[in-house]
């Protein structure tokens, strides 16, 4: 590994720009203060360049190896340049901000009133806690507006029981039910979901070096009952199933929670689950139907009321 010190000799961060990323990179042709650190980032990942971050153009130290840097002149610059142009994302943030300006010209100054009321304060009618997916987002689906809903999303939708301790979810229940008093706590499953699919694809030991594993085991419960029940089904039916039986199990866990409890118990909360299919666009509800002997799980299923399919 040689060390390069800045002089005539040396190599100057523009020359080596210029071979790796193309001739667009000089400095005529864009703000060196706007790319200087995405190029020594990309520099440093591209050619095994160390680049002392204190330094700034024209003078910097570098230590490069002489092969590396040979190899990466033999790339294509036509794809190397489009990484650059395309890194900070600004077309889609150009088109977010095109999309916010319509929001706020069609929504928000035409329901003005509204939107102040809700800066004063929230005070949502349900609790919906729904998976991180990007193609089930519960206000999209099922017409939530601002101040209508407090949203929990996580991998797989899942409601750890009690005595797992803290996490977002269960602090988002804390404030929702004690605080914001939400009278209707709604768990929605959906097709495909790749937690659930994790899930069914466990080892019993779970990977703990695994955040994935480590966090979709709050559904052995479901995972169990599934293989149990479902043995003689593909893979993909399985998950499907488990897609299901995990909210049951979310509203099960939810039961965990003594202040919960309390309030489902005296009628003030109700518990419901929901299962959103988007291959054919179909929605499932259900309510739990809350009475301490179900709670037994008797033959690995709880009581519900109140089901309806919406297509």
């Amino acid at each position: 590994m040689a060390v390069l010190a800045p002089s005539s000799s040396s190599y100057h961060i523009q020359s080596i720009s210029s071979a790796i990323f193309g001739s667009k990179l000089q400095s005529g042709e864009i703000q060196q203060t706007r790319l200087r650190r995405s190029l020594q980032l990309r520099l440093q990942a591209t050619c095994n360049l160390w680049i002392d971050p204190k330094s700034s153009y024209p003078g910097l130290t570098i230590k490069a190896s002489a092969e590396s840097l040979g190899l990466t002149q033999k790339m294509k610059s036509n794809k190397l340049e489009r990484v650059v142009e395309t890194e900070d994302g600004s077309e889609l943030f150009e088109d977010m901000k095109h999309r916010f300006l319509s929001f706020k010209k069609n929504k928000y100054l035409e329901n003005l009133e509204h939107y102040q009321n809700l800066a004063k304060g929230q005070s949502p009618k349900f609790l919906v806690i729904g998976c991180a997916d990007s193609r089930v987002c519960p206000s999209t689906i099922l017409g939530f507006q601002p101040g209508e809903a407090f949203m929990v999303r996580n991998i797989a939708n899942l409601v750890p029981p009690f005595e797992s301790g803290p996490s977002e979810t269960n602090a988002a229940l804390e404030f929702s039910v004690n605080t914001l008093e939400v009278k209707n706590i709604l768990v929605v499953g959906h097709s495909c979901c790749g937690g659930i699919r994790a899930l069914m694809s466990m080892n019993d030991e779970v990977d703990k070096s695994s955040f994935i594993q480590s966090w979709v085991v709050n559904g052995k419960d479901a995972r169990s009952w599934t293989k149990a029940a479902a043995s003689k089904l593909s893979f993909d039916q399985q998950c499907k199933h488990c897609e299901k039986e995990s909210v049951n199990r979310s509203l099960l866990n939810l039961l965990t929670y003594p202040w919960i409890e309390e309030k489902v118990k005296k009628g003030i909360v109700s518990v419901h689950g929901g299962y959103y299919d988007f291959v054919d666009c179909t929605f499932e509800k259900w309510t739990l139907d809350y009475k301490e002997d179900n709670l037994k799980e008797k033959h690995g299923r709880i009581s519900v009321k109140n089901q309806l399919r919406w297509s």
